[in-house]
């Protein structure tokens, strides 16, 4: 027999964007890579240019943000006002903290005086909801329990058992008003971990350019970027292959968006990743279309909510959906291995 609490998220992550070129004397996020000048050495920063860099852990992802900034004191204050604002994007949204605003949501059914980051946040993903025809869905935490529920037993959910689940999952039983959240389902429950992050290097970002940085690079999970990198090139940043944690299936160089990926390698209840952590609402399995969804938009809570919505509704839906979206671009790894990109997803680089 299942049950239907809210279990908590696992309490690791495998990260699927890695940032090449830090610009700097210092190891590039999550890959541990190097950017190397022709002649094979490590770039250094032009004079008078110095590098901030702190690491950290949040909303279940390994964070790291690297500021430039003439002043090190300055740009040591500016990563001091980001994580701060990364701690309080936590206490509202982390499935990981039992004091958050939404575990109490999800416990109490009805938040009073949210915070003002829950209502931006859960507003923009009814209209990625409306938008994905129900793709993008909050509500699939229920699924989630059923699958993590299951898979310590050693079995995966039958159809009885989805079934069951998946009537609670509908994102229209979230009401939302800036005095108050309520879920009018009474085995609702809510996740932000297909926006949250992305919404954290958002708040990053902001954060920073408040404290007069101009240029950084942002890992809250998604990847934010802010200027140039120290040489006066743009960021350069890598998309994990799917299949080889290690391996890189893309180089680009990003400027003035956000990106964000969704893969079913990050989190598989089975090896064959037929079964993993993003959820069809319509069905309640797996969607079987994608290995992995990246998408590069104007901010990091676009590019999130997008990824994962593109990964739930497939390959034609989801295209349909990023050419709507003014700013957004998509690459593509089927499930076959295939790749697809639109056209203005950045060009690779060598």
């Amino acid at each position: 027999m299942m049950t239907d609490s809210v279990s908590k998220p696992p309490t690791t992550r495998r990260r699927f964007l890695m940032a090449l070129g830090a610009a700097g004397a210092s190891a590039a996020f999550g890959g541990g890579l190097w950017h190397l000048t022709k002649s094979g050495e490590v770039a250094r920063l032009p004079a008078g240019l110095q590098s901030a860099k702190r690491t950290g852990r949040a909303l279940g992802a390994d964070v790291s943000i690297l500021a430039l900034h003439e002043d090190p004191v300055v740009a040591a204050k500016a990563i001091d006002a980001a994580f701060a604002e990364i701690d309080t994007v936590e206490s509202v949204m982390s499935l990981y903290r039992p004091d958050s605003q939404i575990s109490r949501l999800n416990e109490k059914r009805e938040l009073l005086k949210p915070h003002p980051y829950m209502v931006q946040v859960l507003q923009k993903a009814n209209a990625v909801s409306v938008a994905s025809d129900g793709a993008f869905d909050v509500t699939v935490q229920p699924l989630w329990t059923l699958y993590v529920n299951c898979a310590a037993t050693g079995h995966t959910p039958g159809t009885s058992d989805i079934d069951r689940v998946r009537k609670h999952v509908d994102w229209r039983q979230v009401e939302v008003a800036d005095n108050h959240i309520r879920l009018k389902g009474s085995r609702t429950a809510i996740t932000l971990n297909g926006i949250a992050q992305g919404f954290a290097a958002d708040r990053v970002i902001a954060a920073l350019t408040a404290n007069g940085i101009r240029h950084a690079l942002v890992n809250t999970g998604e990847i934010g970027i802010m200027g140039k990198r120290g040489d006066g090139e743009c960021w350069k940043i890598g998309v994990q292959d799917p299949r080889h944690k290690d391996v890189l299936i893309r180089r680009v160089r990003l400027e003035g968006r956000c990106m964000a990926t969704s893969g079913d390698y990050e989190m598989a209840f089975t090896p064959d990743y037929v079964n993993n952590h993003i959820f069809d609402p319509h069905t309640g399995r797996s969607p079987q279309a994608f290995q992995s969804v990246t998408v590069a938009a104007r901010t990091g809570l676009e590019a999130d909510a997008l990824s994962t919505a593109v990964f739930a509704a497939g390959l034609e839906r989801g295209l349909k959906l990023i050419e709507s979206t003014p700013g957004a671009d998509g690459f593509f790894v089927l499930k076959n291995g295939q790749i697809q990109a639109t056209a203005g997803f950045p060009g690779e680089i060598s």
